[in-house]
């Protein structure tokens, strides 16, 4: 489903198994005229100035250049990165939302270790008064515990295997993963996360399975007239 993109154009996600059909079919509507590989970031202009700027999972692109440098080449030139899109990597997956977490490991899409669990937590009370401190307290304490179940599960399943995780994807509510930020336990965690963060409900098991998809997706922001500098760009 397309997304508005701030700036302008929309984004979409496309998993790598359709990434290669998807990026012919935007060269047969705008008649791909250049390509342009960074480390992060690989742009495809078109020759009515639509671009497909492609954000691949865990970057860098390689490109063909050893040093690194940003690099373009006329016409349509996907290979690199279905290439690394579709390379098979051991990712951790935390997510974590008030009352609940899901811990997992993938090899490519295939879920190997995970531990799902739940706390009760309280929603937030409308009440006013004594009752409603008396509330908040109960609440923080139910967050507290939820949290440090949240951290022991995540250092029982992906500590144990940091030197075969390649990234560790994060998922859920922002604050509680801040929260498990702190845990020393998990400083190897973290220092292995991506910077996405992903947007999922309530982290049962069925949700953390379905993760793939989401963290192995090209996010694509797709733009009609590429501005820059409030120039229309001219691929040619």
């Amino acid at each position: 489903m397309a997304r508005p993109a701030a700036g302008g154009g929309r984004w979409i996600d496309v998993v790598p198994e359709r990434l290669d059909r998807w990026l012919a079919g935007f060269d047969h509507r705008h008649q791909v005229t250049l390509s342009e590989y960074r480390p992060d970031v690989v742009r495809f202009l078109g020759a009515d100035r639509a671009v497909a700027e492609c954000h691949p999972p865990f970057p860098p692109v390689p490109t063909r250049s050893s040093a690194g440098t940003a690099g373009g080449e006329g016409g349509l030139r996907p290979e690199p990165l279905v290439g690394h899109a579709l390379t098979d990597r051991t990712v951790g997956v935390l997510l974590v939302r008030a009352g609940g977490h899901a811990v997992g490991v993938f090899t490519g899409t295939r879920l190997v270790a995970s531990k799902v669990g739940s706390r009760l937590v309280h929603g937030r009370s409308a009440a006013g008064g004594w009752s409603q401190h008396r509330f908040a307290r109960r609440r923080e304490g139910q967050l507290r515990e939820a949290h440090a179940a949240a951290a022991a599960d995540a250092a029982r399943v992906l500590v144990p295997r940091l030197d075969d995780l390649d990234a560790v994807v994060l998922g859920g509510d922002r604050r509680g993963l801040d929260v498990l930020r702190t845990d020393v336990r998990l400083r190897g965690v973290f220092a292995l996360a991506t910077d996405r963060v992903l947007a999922v409900p309530d982290p049962r098991h069925a949700v953390l399975a379905g993760t793939p998809d989401q963290f192995r997706a090209v996010r694509i922001r797709v733009v009609d007239n590429w501005v820059v500098d409030n120039r229309v760009v001219d691929p040619e």
